[in-house]
């Protein structure tokens, strides 16, 4: 087994990599070429740590499959990535990656979405002051020609120094605190939340016409960042699974959208739809996406 420090993980796998990879993970997935198991959830926070969330898969004729950890814990961030011998059961390699690989999927698939459709946006908002709103600016540039990047957090703080690293990892594109969701969502047209809010942090109010949301943070029961009627009013409502987002995701508040799309099938047959509209992406987060973000890494350190 190979055991492989998150340092040498991080060299392993370039942006546009990441986004192609996600590309075919999602289409794979859509069409059932993938067994991916339901999410598993833990909450330790009783324990002292945090929530967990426990992802597998496998693509059919693959010669190994995923085991994914990945918790927030109250001092940090961790997660872990395990690819298993499919034909053996043998461990192959441990990815002791502090869960960096999930963020940059997580980024990687929302940027992807964003160039399947087309979009060509210079002003990029977010909701959210952790890694994951980091690597959304950094994923989204690597597809956009982006200028101007808007960032709300709940912590004043928090937000401006979100704002200064990104723009020290950005350097020509204006970054900037906004003071309110809805204040990013005037700014923007191209939105990405990424918070763990339980209630809805944009109205469908404060959305205006031509606008993607991508919506990454609801990825459990109960949590919510979007107001259902965004979603009711979207000229195309796309999501990583119509299983895990019905149950998991935004489109867990609004159970009467049968219309929602998986990104896979849309990537793959890309139908027409009224581009002057409001789009929206629910991500759950797929063991898909875990087990082709692994075997890219795993194909860069020469894993075979």
């Amino acid at each position: 087994m190979r055991v492989v420090p998150a340092e040498e993980i991080r060299r392993s796998v370039d942006y546009a990599e990441a986004i192609a990879a996600m590309r075919e993970a999602v289409i794979a997935q859509s069409r059932g070429e993938c067994d991916t198991p339901m999410p598993m959830h833990l909450d330790l926070a009783s324990a002292g740590g945090g929530e967990v969330h426990i992802k597998s898969s496998h693509r059919r004729g693959g010669r190994r499959f995923a085991l994914k950890v990945a918790g927030s814990y109250a001092k940090r961030p961790y997660g872990s990535i395990v690819l298993v011998s499919a034909d053996s059961g043998e461990t192959v390699a441990f990815f002791d990656d502090g869960g960096w690989l999930t963020d940059l999927r997580t980024a990687a698939v929302s940027a992807m979405v964003a160039r399947e459709l087309g979009r060509e946006d210079r002003v990029l908002g977010i909701l959210g002051t952790g890694v994951q709103a980091r690597l959304q600016a950094e994923l989204h540039r690597a597809v956009l020609p982006l200028t101007e990047i808007h960032v709300w957090g709940r912590s004043p703080d928090r937000a401006a120094a979100c704002v200064r690293e990104i723009g020290v990892r950005m350097p020509g594109v204006r970054v900037v605190a906004a003071p309110s969701p809805a204040d990013v969502a005037a700014k923007a047209l191209l939105i990405v939340t990424a918070t763990a809010s339980r209630a809805p942090l944009l109205s469908a109010g404060d959305v205006r016409p031509g606008t993607h949301v991508s919506a990454v943070g609801s990825d459990s029961p109960g949590k919510q960042e979007l107001d259902p009627e965004i979603l009711r009013r979207a000229s195309l409502l796309l999501v990583d699974s119509l299983a895990q987002c019905a149950r998991l995701g935004e489109l867990q508040h609004a159970p009467d959208q049968k219309r929602a799309i998986e990104i896979g099938a849309f990537c793959a047959s890309r139908g027409d739809w009224d581009r002057g509209g409001i789009t929206v992406a629910d991500f759950t987060g797929l063991g898909a996406e875990d087990l082709f973000i692994a075997e890219a890494s795993a194909a860069r350190l020469g894993l075979g």
